[in-house]
This record gives structure tokens, sequence and C-alpha cells, in this order.
């Protein structure tokens, strides 16, 4: 009689999950749009990546925006809005 085959002989065990992933970019000072206040406002890339067994394989989607320091207000920005802030403020560093 032929031996049955159990279900759970070759079974696999995977991981996957989505995580989001924040990094401030560089850090800008101007009059925010929210308040009116001049304060310094933090260039943000937020990137949700896939990855497996808690190692990250890519980045799904990516988003851009700034956050104002003193009242918190967010505005969204394109790809090229945020790399022009990167490169503005790389440029006019003040020299201690």
């Amino acid at each position: 009689m032929p031996r049955r085959r159990d279900p759970y002989d070759r079974m696999m065990f995977l991981i996957f999950g989505v995580t989001p992933r924040e990094r401030v970019l560089t850090v800008v000072a101007f009059v925010c749009e929210h308040c009116g206040t001049h304060a310094t406002q933090h260039v943000i890339e937020s990137a949700s990546r896939l990855s497996s067994f808690f190692i990250p394989l890519l980045a799904l989607s990516r988003r851009y925006f700034v956050v104002c320091s003193n009242c918190g207000g967010t505005t969204a920005l394109t790809k090229d809005q945020a790399m022009h802030g990167v490169e503005w403020a790389s440029h006019h560093r003040e020299v201690s």
C-alpha cells in the first residue's frame, strides 16, 4: 500500500512586510506658508520598503514633504523640489 503524502511535508515559512522609513534630507530656513513665521523647515523623504525576513529589498513608493519646526505644518513636494532644496542648502551653508 503506497504511503499517503503529508501536506505539511514540504512547508515553507516566509516573512514579508512593508516598512515606512523617513529621513531628513536637509534643513532650510524660510517663511512657512502655514504660520507665516521665518523658521527652519525639514525636507523629508518618506519611503515604503518591502522586506523579507526583516531585510529591506526594494522601495515601493517615495514621497517628499517639508515640515515646519515652528507649527508642524506639512507641505507635499515633488522629487525635483526636494532635490532642489538639498542642492540650494548645500550652496548656502552658513560658515560658523
